[in-house]
């Protein structure tokens, strides 16, 4: 796909189809060449429409960023996009969150960056977690707009990195303790359990070698490409899931329990 016109069609379709609860074919399938390069195009697009389509209020808007990577994931996205906070894509500090109007929804659990300044490409991870405004654990809710989570990773660029909603727990505040943070973020182990029950168990390496690794990557992912923009101070990144994507469905609780960083567990119900 080398076409303006191309790019357009494929990213309107993508736009007009996330958060509808609506499936489409996979655009590898239907199109004869479909690359990540074309698809960081679409993505660029997509970021553009929502802004203007006024995703988030003008006071409320932050860039974020998705590091797709995890354990048994069959999608990758390195450079995505996503909006918050809770008008926008994002469902901040709710802890029950309808299960409805999302297309075979999953659950992650992540761990959550906010930037403090501009990080720069090839940072060692001290000076990276010196960058770093807070941590937190949070959820990020995936859904597939392809039917059966079928596509490849070009799909999963395409359809804004699968996003769906990110909850975000307490914030804690880097500074002053990045020794510590930079000693426990690469080694923790986490619980994920539905209704009481552990129904996976993940670790920090499962992110390429920890969250603050997988930071890393991304910024120089990033200053590599030429059409998605750097991170910038302010932006919020959620690293990737600790543990498979599982299935939700209404009526479930999900809750966490971490050992090895000084996080709490969250819990979110689906209705």
């Amino acid at each position: 796909m080398d076409t303006l016109t191309d790019v357009q069609a494929v990213a309107a379709e993508a736009f007009a189809t996330l958060d509808t609860g609506r499936q489409i074919g996979p655009f590898s399938s239907r199109l004869s060449f479909f690359d990540l390069d074309d698809a960081y195009r679409v993505t660029a697009v997509v970021r553009k429409m929502r802004e203007t389509a006024g995703s988030c209020p003008s006071d409320e808007r932050l860039g974020s960023r998705i590091a797709r990577f995890g354990p048994n994931t069959t999608y990758t996205n390195r450079s995505g996009d996503m909006f918050t906070i809770a008008r926008c894509t994002t469902l901040r500090d709710r802890r029950n969150v309808p299960a409805r109007g999302s297309r075979e929804p999953r659950i992650e659990p992540e761990i959550v960056f906010k930037l403090a300044v501009v990080p720069a490409p090839g940072m060692g991870e001290g000076a990276l977690l010196e960058s770093i405004d807070w941590v937190a654990h949070g959820f990020e809710i995936v859904q597939s707009i392809f039917p059966g989570w079928k596509f490849s990773a070009p799909d999963t660029v395409a359809a804004f990195g699968l996003h769906g909603a990110l909850l975000i727990g307490p914030r804690h505040s880097i500074a002053g303790h990045t020794e510590d943070w930079g000693r426990t973020l690469p080694t923790f182990e986490i619980d994920l359990k539905r209704d009481g029950t552990v129904v996976d168990h993940g670790r920090a390496t499962n992110v390429l070698g920890g969250p603050v690794s997988a930071l890393r990557h991304l910024i120089d992912i990033l200053a590599r490409g030429q059409i998605n923009p750097p991170l910038a101070a302010g932006e919020i990144v959620t690293t990737g899931t600790l543990t498979r994507a599982l299935p939700v469905s209404a009526r479930e609780t999900w809750t966490t329990e971490l050992a090895g960083l000084a996080l709490n567990g969250i819990c979110v119900h689906f209705t």
